[in-house]
């Protein structure tokens, strides 16, 4: 096989600190689809996936539960093995970072690097974000020193480091970017790449101290790998880079890594610039795909509306939820995932338009012929020249990860398929015996148009592809057969098979009705669930120190938007203490009023201010947030600095 002929896929080893969601499934779909279309192109193709394993996450959550970080990731990543066996993933090989064959290739490279003098050790200090595990430089910063990505505050840290002396080779990256256009994608974050780099691209620390859960530093081991840089070797290390040099050197240089577009810089900037220091050749494309919001509201576990796509495929089906996910909006965009825009395609493209024509077609050979396809003197037709063309523009579409675009082109020929239907009438030709091989004509074309749409579809809906050419009468799988060898006109004399419905076409009112039910319960179940904390002795309650207090004075804190500045009496002392209950009470509200106060809090400084105590209240919430909230008061006058036991 020729080296233009092999094509290795990644996708991002996916961190095991939460469940799969649709942002792993649609990433996963979509590096699938492009591998089977591949292999029906001829391609030997290598697809590669995975789980990251390390890092201060999976660490803390593993002390949280009692287990071993080892146990935990253990469990985890299994998760993600179910979700690819439901999304009928076909990839080749599966990664984790916890494997020796992954330290083994990623002390190997660290050890390069410092030998080479790339890598070497100083003292670190910068703004942090502890939930993506991330320096972030203060012109990337958000508002108020936060995240850029998460939204989350900040920290400054300073701590010796090992760092990559990445700045070195930004010339030859950025030469590489001018030279290749395409290796980086859409256009969009090429442009932002390429911004980004000529802006000036720093060292980077690529060590932690601070961190146990990781591999250690060759040489070093009070030193752990930074989780980012330990992450991106997978890719390598899972093609042999140490113990396979021949797998290596047929895959690499054909290698495409799929993202998504917060996680582009690392791809693009940190690891081409590392692959370059180990004389290793840049990734032919980077592929960047948006992110997907739920009806128009950012996906989130408080609002209860990140999509489960074990639960998708149960309700809808898998061949619908793929087709979906890569029709629905251009791939490197943003989309926004609804359940009724799902329900719209399944009852349009996949119901009226695909399901149709197969059911339409195989009736009328079955009426008119027995059940045999007819021969033809000649089978070629608009229908037989489109069909060239539609096999050219969908590669296009493919080369260019524009999966919507190959989509759209199949149904536009599925669809002028359906209106030959409509303009030969072949109804009306199985009525004038003088018409048989007009008939036998309009059949053939019919039966190969569906043929084709058969193996089409393949690459993204292959159960609904192997159900089409089983009622063809047609044996083996249609993933197993080339694209280039489909000759037109090749199918008379297959016997069909018994037509059966596709997708049924779903009631829209029952349905709306049936979610609208759904929700009620929902709604009314969260109301009534209760989370209780984990039980307590009476010894435990003691160390509670509650007293009753009167608040003096309220003012507002011009730094929060939520926290009061309180002054309480104890009768024995005054204190202060800042409450965030800013959006529940005036200050006019709050002042003489009496009150339960923890006393026995240690203090904390919030927006400058220190506080020493905490006032009680009850709240209702929805949604994870308070709608209702009340102060807790005794039912009596009762001294100030009474103890509430």
């Amino acid at each position: 096989m020729s080296d233009d002929k092999i094509f290795y896929i990644t996708t991002p080893i996916y961190y095991v600190n939460d469940i799969p969601h649709i942002g792993h499934a649609y990433t996963t779909i979509a590096c699938d689809v492009a591998s089977r279309y591949k292999r029906m192109k001829g391609y030997d193709v290598h697809f590669l996936t995975g789980t990251d394993e390390h890092g201060q996450k999976i660490q803390t959550a593993a002390e949280s539960k009692g287990k071993t970080p080892q146990e935990l990731v253990d469990e985890i990543h299994l998760n993600f093995k179910k979700l690819w066996e439901v999304l009928n993933i076909s990839n080749d090989d599966f990664i984790r970072t916890t494997e020796p064959r992954h330290i083994k290739v990623v002390q190997a490279m660290f050890k390069q690097l410092m030998d080479q003098g790339d890598i070497y050790k100083g003292t670190y200090t910068g703004y942090y974000c502890v939930p993506d595990e991330t320096y972030v430089p203060e012109n990337a910063m958000g508002p108020n020193k936060t995240c850029p990505d998460c939204g989350r505050p900040l920290t400054i840290m300073e701590e010796e480091s090992y760092f990559f002396r990445g700045s070195k080779y930004v010339p030859e990256l950025i030469k590489f970017y001018e030279e290749h256009m395409k290796a980086v994608m859409p256009k969009i974050r090429y442009n932002e790449i390429m911004s980004f780099i000529k802006g000036g691209v720093k060292d980077q620390s690529v060590s932690r101290t601070t961190l146990k859960w990781g591999i250690p530093v060759p040489g070093d081991e009070k030193h752990v790998i930074y989780v980012w840089f330990d992450a991106l070797i997978n890719y390598a290390a899972a093609i042999g880079y140490l113990d396979d040099p021949e797998k290596f050197k047929r895959y690499w240089p054909h290698v495409r890594h799929m993202v998504g577009k917060d996680i582009i810089r690392f791809h693009c900037v940190i690891w081409p610039l590392m692959l370059i220091a180990l004389g290793i050749n840049l990734p032919v494309e980077v592929m960047a795909h948006g992110w997907w919001t739920y009806e128009g509201e950012k996906m989130s576990k408080s609002r209860g509306n990140v999509v489960d796509p074990f639960k998708m495929v149960s309700e809808y089906g898998l061949d619908p939820f793929r087709y979906f996910l890569l029709r629905e909006v251009p791939f490197g965009n943003d989309g926004d995932f609804s359940e009724l825009a799902l329900v719209g395609r399944i009852n349009s493209d996949l119901a009226n338009d695909l399901g149709n024509l197969l059911n339409r077609t195989l009736q009328m050979i079955k009426s008119y012929r027995d059940g045999v396809v007819p021969s033809c003197v000649n089978p070629q037709s608009e229908l037989s020249e489109l069909s060239q063309s539609i096999l050219d523009r969908v590669d296009e579409a493919m080369n260019n990860y524009a999966f919507d675009e190959a989509l759209k082109t199949i149904w536009e020929f599925i669809g002028r398929s359906n209106k030959f239907i409509d303009e030969t009438m072949p109804w009306k030709l199985a009525k004038d015996s003088s018409q048989a091989e007009r008939l036998n004509f309009v059949l053939v074309n019919l039966y190969e148009a569906l043929r084709l749409s058969a193996l089409l579809i393949a690459p993204t809906m292959p159960g609904t592809s192997q159900r089409i050419w089983a009622q063809l009468g047609l044996t083996g799988n249609p993933l197993e057969l080339q694209l280039e060898e489909f000759t037109w006109g090749e199918g008379s004399g297959n016997t069909i098979n018994k037509a059966e419905v596709l997708f049924p076409r779903i009631d829209i009112k029952l349905w709306k009705e049936q979610k609208e039910k759904a929700k009620m319960d929902e709604t009314q179940a969260q109301e009534q669930k209760i989370e209780h904390e984990s039980e307590i002795s009476i010894d435990d309650f003691k160390t509670v120190e509650m007293r009753v207090a009167r608040v003096t004075h309220v003012e507002e804190i011009p730094r929060s938007k939520k926290l009061y500045k309180l002054e309480v009496d104890l009768g024995y002392e005054k204190r202060t203490v800042c409450s965030g209950i800013k959006a529940f009470f005036t200050p006019e509200e709050l002042t003489g009023k009496t009150v339960i106060l923890v006393t026995n809090l240690k203090p904390v400084k919030l927006c400058g201010v220190e506080s020493n105590g905490m006032i009680l209240c009850a709240s209702v919430k929805k949604d994870g947030v308070s709608e209702q909230l009340t102060l807790l008061t005794p039912e009596k006058d009762i001294p100030l600095g009474s103890r509430v036991s």
